[in-house]
């Protein structure tokens, strides 16, 4: 195990009826600024809960925050907000409202432009105090101190870190509404954040491989029954915490870590704006594919361990395990092909050429490349 230095000081409030705690966790004195995407909330309750629960207080609300959060439109929520002078942030939504309330939070103390907060590659530590009221699980947002953010302009798209939420609240009732696609989005994100920490090299952490293991383990377990009833509470619960659980820090303690997965996946999302869960869904098994040399005895470990595979030589181990995987996403109801969303193949070059302009290497031995990023895109088209 290496050595690492772990503090998430997210406080978790979680279970029905838990967003009448609002006043309770934020100081009365606040000015809010509250974020919201689109109008999904007041269709599911959410926004009269939100309202009753802050009814003594200063709040201005921006709405329009979208998948993928755009910069473009987070400077208009921070003007708003320098312009009332909050000094609370609370995001009401998915991962995309929880991202762009981060870098809003951050760019409401500076008159540097947000982009060029994110394009700094530092993470900001002076920032507007932040909570979160969640909607749709998947990126884990609510319990970390990351987001990644679009430019409409540039069709890029990069992280930023700032600071940790000071509570994030998650009543699995508001899930019920989801559209089953978001939901199945949600799920192969939560999925892929698990691989990307797990999926490396064996003998690192037993406590670390066992629980992602188990997360894991829980997806395939729920994903069809929630497909058969999606307002069983208990289920939601499940989903909401595994998704939370995949990207807060618990399971990547001491491990190496991939990460390679959504970087081509978010270019993807940047160039053709396909959801971020699906280009997941279709980029991860073409990398166990290219990469499943460096990656064998994790992938034996992962098929048998997760899959129950145990019969067959150690390749037809590999490649059960994989196929597995791939069947898993498509019982989603999502493609696991770029041909499948008619994707081109000028889509491909230029995911090469930006890995090779920018010089990056991922994985967890930091040698996916541009050329293999390309051919990790190619196995993927076919």
């Amino acid at each position: 195990m290496d050595n690492f230095i772990f503090q998430n000081p997210v406080k978790l409030i979680m279970g029905k009826g838990m967003i009448e705690r609002l006043s309770k966790e934020i100081p009365h004195e606040s000015r809010i600024l509250i974020t919201f995407g689109g109008g999904s909330v007041k269709r599911n309750g959410v926004y009269t809960q939100v309202k009753n629960a802050l009814k003594d207080y200063k709040c201005v609300e921006f709405w329009g925050i979208e998948p993928n959060p755009k910069v473009e439109t987070l400077r208009e929520a921070v003007k708003l907000g320098k312009e009332n002078d909050v000094n609370f942030v609370l995001a009401v939504g998915g991962g995309s409202v929880i991202d762009g309330s981060k870098l809003i939070s951050a760019a409401l103390l500076t008159d540097t432009d947000p982009w060029n907060l994110v394009l700094a590659g530092k993470r900001v530590r002076e920032t507007v105090p932040l909570g979160t009221v969640l909607t749709l699980p998947a990126t884990g947002s609510e319990m970390n101190n990351g987001a990644v953010i679009s430019s409409k302009v540039t069709e890029e798209k990069f992280g930023f870190y700032s600071n940790f939420p000071k509570f994030s609240i998650l009543d699995p009732e508001v899930t019920f509404t989801l559209p089953t696609y978001q939901v199945a989005c949600g799920l192969s994100d939560t999925f892929v954040h698990v691989m990307e920490q797990y999926l490396t090299t064996t003998r690192q952490s037993r406590i670390m491989d066992r629980w992602a293991e188990g997360i894991l383990q829980t997806l395939i377990e729920i994903a069809p029954q929630i497909k058969a009833n999606q307002k069983d509470y208990n289920l939601m619960a499940d989903f909401m915490l595994s998704a939370t659980m995949a990207l807060n820090g618990f399971i990547s303690m001491g491990v190496s870590q991939d990460w390679a997965t959504h970087m081509i996946g978010h270019e993807i999302t940047a160039l053709t704006g396909l959801t971020h869960g699906h280009t997941l869904a279709i980029i991860l098994p073409a990398t166990l594919r290219v990469l499943k040399d460096q990656k064998a005895d994790k992938l034996v470990q992962y098929g048998e361990r997760v899959w129950g595979i145990k019969k067959g030589s150690i390749d037809e181990r590999i490649e059960q395990a994989i196929v597995n995987t791939e069947e898993f996403f498509r019982s989603l109801g999502l493609t696991t092909r770029l041909s499948e969303e008619k994707i081109s193949e000028d889509v491909i070059e230029e995911v090469k050429k930006r890995f090779d302009a920018r010089h990056v290497a991922y994985g967890e031995n930091e040698n996916v490349t541009g050329e293999i990023a390309f051919n990790i895109l190619k196995t993927a088209f076919k």
